[in-house]
């Protein structure tokens, strides 16, 4: 019987978050070319005006998304989607450091 894979991607207010990606997939999206970001502690709003995909290398953040109930947590080995047009409150618990692409349309 093939292994469940998909327990690992899930979504939450539109936001889609993968644990733990295969090396495979990183190399494949070449996350490691990726523009690299670090910050932290720190609390911003934040609008995304592109699509953007995120890999954490290290930290953890709490997000807030605009107009809903409730927040979720992202953090290191975590590959997220955050669509374009969101407006979050973005709360750096710990440092982070993350690779980041913009979807040029």
């Amino acid at each position: 019987m093939p292994k469940e894979t998909s327990m690992a991607t899930y979504e939450v207010f539109g936001v889609k978050i993968e644990k733990n990606p295969s090396q495979s997939k990183l190399i494949e999206l070449g996350v490691s070319t990726w523009p690299k970001w670090e910050g932290g502690p720190l609390k911003i709003p934040w609008s995304f005006e592109e699509e953007e995909t995120m890999y954490i290398l290290e930290g953890k953040v709490n997000v807030t998304v605009e107009e809903s109930i409730g927040s979720f947590e992202i953090g290191g080995g975590n590959l997220v989607v955050f669509p374009k047009g969101m407006n979050i409150t973005w709360d750096v618990t710990e440092p982070v450091k993350k690779h980041y692409s913009l979807k040029k349309e």
